[in-house]
C-alpha cells in the first residue's frame, strides 16, 4: 500500500510553521498513542504521525521531501532543471565545489533543542513588584527508557551502512560537461546516519516524549505588558548530546481598576468636591506603593495634574523609578440639601456669578462681535 501524503497525516498544509507542524503531531501523538487509544489501528497511526513529523521536523529532511517525495531522489539523469527529480544547476555547481562537502551539516553533530514561548498572564501589582511563582507546561523531555537514543532496551542504534553515518550519499550522473558526483540525503536513514533496527516501545523511536513539568518562575520586578523573558534550558532536548533550547515566557498583566500605567509612570484620576477645590486641602492619595499626603492649593481646577515624584515603577533594566501622576476631577454633586442650595446661592449672590446676568452679558457680547462694535 502506498504511504499516505506526510502533510495530509499531520492535516497541515505544505506553507504549514515548524511550529504549526509540532503543535499538530502532539495533538496526533496523544489521540493515537498506544497507552491512551485501544483502538486495533492506533499503533500503525501513531506510526504514521511519527514518521511524518520526523521528516516534516528537519529542515534536510523537509526539503528532500518536497522535492522527490517518497520515493527519494531520481538515480536517472534527466537533463538540466530547476526542480524536480532532474539534475539542476545547482548539483552542477555543487559538484564542481566539492558537492557542498565543506557547508553541509554533520547528522551526527550536537544541536541546540528548540525553543519554547508560554505567555503568562500575571496580575498589575506583581508586574510592579515581581514575584517568585510556578507554571506548567507540557514540553519534549527525553525519554527515561532509552535515554534519547530511540532504541528498544537492550539494543542499540546501528550506523547506517548506505552512507556510512554521514547522511550524505554519493550519486555519479553523467552530464554533458562529463561525469560528476553529486551528495544527496541518504534516504535509507533521512539524514541522520542512523539506523534503528528496534525502536523504543516507550517514544517509538523519537527519543522523546510529552510530559506535563512544572518550573520555578521569577517574575521580574517592573516588567511591562508584552516583555519576556528567557528561561535558559527548559526547552526542548538537544540532538546528539546537544544542548536544551530555551523557555521564553511572554507577560500579559491585567489592568487596574484605579492606575494606569505608561512606561514607568503611573496616571491616577483624583476626584475633589468643589469645596475641596475651591479652598484648597491636604489629602491622602494611594499610590502603588502606599498612600501618601497631597497638599491641594486653593483654587484648583478640573485637569490639573500633580506630579508625586519617584512613586511609579521601579524600571525593570534598572533604569531608576517613574513618577505618579495625579490628574483632578472636579465632582459636581447631582443631590444636595435645600440648606446646601441656599448656601450656594448666596454665595453666587455675593460672588455676583448669576447665571441669568452671565448669559446675558455672554450674548451682548456676541451681538456686539457681529455688529462690529
Amino acid at each position: 500500500m502506498s504511504k499516505r501524503d506526510y502533510y495530509e497525516v499531520l492535516g497541515v498544509s505544505k506553507s504549514a510553521t515548524k511550529e504549526e507542524i509540532r503543535k499538530a503531531y502532539r495533538g496526533l501523538s496523544k489521540k493515537f498513542h498506544p497507552d491512551l487509544n485501544k483502538e486495533a489501528n492506533a499503533v500503525d497511526k501513531f506510526k504514521e504521525v511519527t514518521e511524518a513529523y520526523e521528516v516534516l521536523s528537519d529542515e534536510s529532511k523537509k526539503a528532500n521531501y518536497d522535492q522527490y517525495g517518497h520515493a527519494g531522489p531520481s538515480q536517472g539523469f534527466g537533463g538540466f532543471s530547476s526542480g524536480g527529480d532532474g539534475f539542476g544547476f545547482d548539483d552542477i555547481f555543487g559538484s564542481f565545489f566539492g558537492g557542498g562537502g565543506g557547508r553541509r551539516r554533520d547528522p551526527n553533530a550536537p544541536r541546540k533543542g528548540d525553543d519554547l514561548q508560554y505567555s503568562m498572564t500575571i496580575d498589575f501589582m506583581d508586574a510592579i513588584f515581581g514575584k517568585e511563582t510556578e507554571i506548567e507546561i507540557p514540553k519534549e523531555e527525553t525519554c527515561d527508557t532509552c535515554h534519547g537514543s530511540g532504541a528498544k532496551k537492550g539494543t542499540s542504534v546501528k550506523t547506517c551502512t548506505h552512507c556510512s553515518g554521514t547522511g550524505q550519499i554519493s550519486v555519479t550522473q553523467n552530464t554533458p560537461l562529463g561525469q560528476m558526483v553529486n551528495r544527496r540525503t541518504c534516504h535509507h536513514c533521512q539524514g541522520t546516519g542512523k539506523i534503528i533496527p528496534e525502536k523504543c516501545t516507550t517514544c517509538h523511536g523519537s527519543g522523546t516524549v510529552t510530559k506535563k513539568k512544572k518550573i520555578k518562575v521569577t517574575i521580574p520586578e517592573g516588567v511591562n505588558d508584552g516583555q519576556q523573558l528567557r528561561v535558559g534550558g527548559q526547552g526542548e532536548p538537544g540532538v546528539n548530546g546537544g544542548p536544551w533550547g530555551d523557555l521564553y515566557i511572554v507577560f500579559r498583566v491585567r489592568s487596574h481598576d484605579k492606575f494606569i500605567r505608561e512606561e514607568d509612570d503611573i496616571y491616577l484620576e483624583l476626584a475633589l468636591t468643589y469645596p475641596q477645590a475651591a479652598l484648597g486641602d491636604e489629602i491622602e492619595v494611594p499610590t502603588v506603593q502606599g498612600s501618601v499626603k497631597l497638599k491641594i492649593p486653593a483654587g484648583t481646577q478640573t485637569g490639573t495634574r500633580f506630579r508625586l515624584k519617584g512613586k511609579g515603577v521601579k524600571n525593570v533594566h534598572g533604569r531608576g523609578i517613574g513618577d505618579q501622576h495625579v490628574v483632578v476631577k472636579i465632582v459636581t454633586p447631582e443631590k444636595m440639601t435645600e440648606k446646601q442650595k441656599e448656601l450656594m446661592r448666596e454665595f453666587a449672590a455675593i460672588s455676583g456669578d448669576r447665571p441669568d446676568e452671565y448669559s446675558s452679558s455672554l450674548f451682548d457680547k456676541i451681538k456686539r462681535t457681529i455688529k462690529g462694535d
